[in-house]
């Protein structure tokens, strides 16, 4: 197995996680119409900022960013160092930075090896507008509003196991973009004597480094998921933004089977847990996929959709296919097996 597949909801209740662009002194949340009716939404780049923001905040050291460009009208931007041999984030997350024509250093860029999806309402939830005034040592109160809603979000998560600590190198790079620029290959030779070596990689010439680390990588990832923290407007709506619930599968390839297990009814009626869906992608992906599922489910959330569900795979349950535990001790238990070396399989493409 290749991939770890999987889907993450998060409970709102009354917050504003994530707010839009607003054009009066309403300051909106981010919401999508889907025929005719309205779903908040948590975009990916919030959710991946969270991310990384809890893994600096356990220690894990960020990639310096620089913004370049101030003048308006002009082009603007800001990076990250964009070097991957140091900094897990920029592994972990990708980049892209654009050097100037004139300048050695060319552009360069790597798709991320952590994919996550927008986290959707899984039921129409119109936003509520909350009317606020600052009276406090001002003679005429300044008046102002903001959104907050109650929902449950869910996304799609993917993580390309193998390509972490794994960066082909420029020429060549197999249609994908996972390359080093020729500077940060050349300072990244340095890391050889530190244990990484030069391979092909899906076709192509890569430096990768020691597993001990990329082990480190991956565990580092799911515990901070495990202990997610970050979201707007904590003063007024402060929120739990660790995961409700939470499942997981390694997958040969990058399918993820667990797309229509945790959706929203049709009916708009909210989440619903399928386990006959379940059963039927795994029969379907026979081969291709390891045990357990592993599921994190939060005591007290949606407990009639748990006890359905623990019904309709209990077979699984039993025959081990399918576990069920808290999220943070699924996540952390997950990333002890992986940081053990029982997960080494992962980190390589099946062969063929």
């Amino acid at each position: 197995m290749s991939y770890l597949a999987g889907k993450i909801v998060l409970a709102v209740s009354a917050g504003a996680p994530n707010n839009g662009k607003g054009e009066t002194t309403t300051t909106p949340v981010k919401q999508a119409r889907v025929r005719g009716r309205v779903y908040p939404y948590v975009s990916a780049q919030a959710f991946r900022r969270w991310l990384r923001d809890t893994m600096t905040a356990r220690g894990s050291a960020p990639s310096p960013t620089v913004r370049v460009g101030k003048a308006q009208g002009k082009a603007q931007k800001a990076t990250t160092s964009a070097d991957p041999v140091r900094y897990a984030d920029d592994d972990l997350f990708g980049y892209m930075k654009a050097g100037a024509k004139s300048s050695d250093d060319a552009t360069t860029l790597r798709d991320t090896p952590f994919m996550v999806g927008t986290f959707m309402s899984v039921e129409p939830a119109r936003p509520t507008e909350d009317f606020g005034v600052m009276s406090r040592g001002v003679e005429e109160p300044v008046l102002h509003s903001h959104q907050f809603y109650t929902a449950d979000l869910a996304a799609p998560f993917l993580l390309d196991v193998p390509r972490v600590g794994t960066f082909t190198l420029p020429g060549n790079n197999g249609g994908k973009a996972n390359y080093l620029s020729e500077d940060a290959a050349r300072r990244a030779a340095a890391a050889v004597e530190l244990g990484a070596a030069m391979v092909t990689f899906r076709g192509s010439p890569a430096l990768r480094l020691p597993l001990e680390m990329r082990r480190e990588r991956v565990a580092s990832l799911l515990e901070a998921l495990a202990d997610l923290v970050g979201g707007a407007k904590k003063a007024l709506h402060y929120g739990d933004r660790t995961p409700a619930l939470v499942a997981a599968v390694p997958m040969a390839g990058g399918v993820n089977p667990l797309g229509f297990v945790i959706d929203g009814a049709e009916d708009g009626s909210g989440l619903q847990v399928r386990g006959e869906v379940l059963r039927q992608e795994l029969d379907a992906w026979a081969g291709q996929w390891e045990a357990p599922v592993r599921i994190g489910w939060r005591p007290g959330f949606r407990e009639q959709v748990r006890k359905e569900f623990e019904a309709e795979v209990a077979e699984l349950l039993d025959g081990g296919q399918v576990r069920v535990d808290h999220p943070r001790s699924m996540l952390r238990d997950l990333a002890a097996e992986i940081r053990g070396g029982r997960c080494d399989g992962w980190f390589d493409d099946p062969a063929r």
